[in-house]
């Protein structure tokens, strides 16, 4: 006989876990320190790329990392804990880099406009910063912060993969890691972009202003990824 009570309860479940890995997602935007063109231009503190670009780079590299391990092993922290050190791997080397480019390319030191000390080193930025720009490079507090919203998306983004991969269903495990994918994805992806309006244009990291702005984002966030979430999960629980 079919437990249905025990079906339900493990969908609504799984419904949780995509749901709180969205908001995981939506919040880790905001700690990763973007500049988009400006920063591109080294006038603005941060990696010159859009918000939602780096939020996926980094996501969709923890999801490939938290994939890999689900294939061995099916446990939850584990899983967890590759995506969000593959984020972190993924945004921390695209910074290290940005930061020589900056610094052995263009010629500037990494300093914020937001800030008159590092809150971190505590090393004085402002006489650093060029007149007329918000600052430029990746400044120590901006670096921290990056690796901090990369492990934070990654692992968000894992739980989600992993709801979606322990989902009941008929499907082939070939189909399932498809459709498990394809719906992971989607859902970062929102979750990518509802920050990025809250946002608007760049941000340091957790000390920049713009930071505190966050609730909404995640509030936004958790009615966007709990419909996503009964779509995901009743569409592979269907099949």
């Amino acid at each position: 006989m079919i437990d249905v009570a025990g079906i339900i309860a493990e969908n609504i479940l799984y419904i949780a876990m995509v749901t709180i890995g969205g908001m995981l997602i939506s919040w880790s935007v905001h700690f990763v320190p973007v500049g988009g063109a400006p920063a591109a231009m080294a006038q603005a503190t941060g990696i010159g790329t859009g918000t939602v670009q780096l939020a996926a780079g980094a996501g969709l590299t923890g999801l490939v990392t938290a994939g890999a391990v689900m294939s061995v092993s099916d446990s939850l922290p584990l899983v967890a804990a590759s995506g969000g050190v593959g984020a972190m791997i993924m945004i921390s080397v695209t910074m290290i880099v940005g930061t020589w480019v900056y610094v052995y390319g263009v010629g500037v030191p990494p300093a914020s406009a937001k800030v008159d000390y590092d809150p971190i080193t505590k090393d004085r930025q402002d006489i650093y910063v060029s007149q007329g720009t918000e600052g430029h490079g990746l400044p120590t507090v901006s670096y921290v912060s990056g690796v901090i919203g990369g492990a934070l998306g990654g692992i968000g983004g894992s739980v989600i993969y992993f709801a979606l991969m322990s989902t009941s269903t008929g499907l082939s495990q070939s189909d399932l890691v498809a459709l498990a994918s394809i719906f992971a994805v989607g859902i970062f992806f929102v979750n990518a972009v509802i920050p990025s309006y809250n946002i608007g244009g760049t941000i340091e990291g957790f000390h920049d202003p713009k930071f505190k702005k966050w609730p909404k984002a995640v509030l936004a966030s958790f009615v966007a990824t709990l419909m996503c979430a009964f779509v995901g999960i009743l569409t592979i629980g269907g099949l």
